[in-house]
């Protein structure tokens, strides 16, 4: 069943975010982009917890839906960035996602989504530029190579 705002009256919108990184042979961090479906803007993989699922493991399966990619996940989020949620039915929620690193091991030359959205391995300080949401471009801004580094370990 599709969620609307009438679903989060009381509380703000909750979502999990993979952030997907690679370091290239010229040994500068990548991340990865995605469009959305239904405006073709720049994002993160993002989607909602999945039951039975873990935050981490519930934003890995949205980065493979999404943006086909296999990867190691972080156990913790490297952060997170709020945003307005629209809905299908055109109402909107303050929302928030948690972004989970994902350390990409494999790119799928065809994955679930394929036919629905385009994918981008950009440099952090241009995937600034590029994504919608001024919140996660700050953080996208403030990204170090370091923190990759440092939450991977973790996972």
């Amino acid at each position: 069943m599709a969620k609307s705002s009438a679903d989060f009256a009381e509380s703000r919108c909750e979502q999990v975010a993979a952030l997907p990184w690679r370091v290239e042979l010229d040994g500068k961090l990548r991340v990865l982009l995605v469009t959305s479906r239904t405006n073709g803007k720049w994002m993160l993989p993002k989607g909602w917890p999945m039951r039975g699922k873990s935050d981490p493991q519930s934003a890995l399966i949205e980065a493979q839906e999404e943006a086909g990619i296999e990867g190691e996940v972080s156990r913790l989020p490297i952060g997170s960035y709020r945003y307005t949620k629209f809905f299908d039915d055109g109402s909107t929620t303050p929302s928030q996602a948690m972004i989970y690193p994902v350390r990409v091991t494999a790119v799928n030359a065809t994955w679930d989504e394929m036919n629905d959205r385009e994918r981008r391995w950009v440099r952090p300080r241009k995937a600034a530029r590029l994504v919608f949401e001024p919140d996660l471009s700050r953080f996208l801004i403030d990204l170090a190579d370091e923190r990759i580094a440092l939450f991977l370990n973790s996972a």
